[in-house]
């Protein structure tokens, strides 16, 4: 006889990953530009599982996405939102690049993972170059 057999419940496993919009959070840029006694009161977290509804059962991770939003009469915004995911990508970071933004989404499978500051350079480098080719045609 097992555990779930004696107590009726399963075994659960909650991601845990920072929750937080630059927009309003000057924090989400950089989380680990904070200690961890500073960055847990300014930084919210959440266990994904238990605060987002999940009618469809999905399994949740977390994620990072990193937007350069462009603006017709004032300097671009950069944008850095953290949260939970369930519909997962193919590659662990793609691109996510409009008329109005260019933005990288990574999605990662641990426990406040999505406070990682790494980019691919090569990404970097693709969305480098397609930046300053809007910028010289926009003019």
């Amino acid at each position: 006889m097992n555990k779930e057999q004696i107590t009726g419940l399963k075994d659960s496993w909650c991601i845990r990953c920072y929750y937080c919009n630059s927009e309003n959070n000057t924090a989400c840029l950089d989380v680990n530009a904070y200690s961890e006694d500073i960055r847990s009161r300014i930084v919210p977290i959440v266990e994904c599982e238990s605060a987002i509804p999940n009618p469809g059962g999905y399994s949740f991770f977390c994620r990072k996405i990193s937007q350069t939003i462009f603006h017709s009469h004032r300097e671009s915004d950069i944008r850095v939102t953290r949260g939970c995911g369930w519909m997962r990508h193919s590659q662990p970071c793609y691109r996510d690049d409009n008329t109005d933004h260019l933005g990288i989404s990574c999605q990662c499978f641990e426990d406040y993972c999505n406070s990682s500051d790494r980019v691919d350079p090569s990404t970097m480098a693709i969305m480098f170059c397609f930046f300053a080719g809007v910028l010289y045609f926009w003019r």
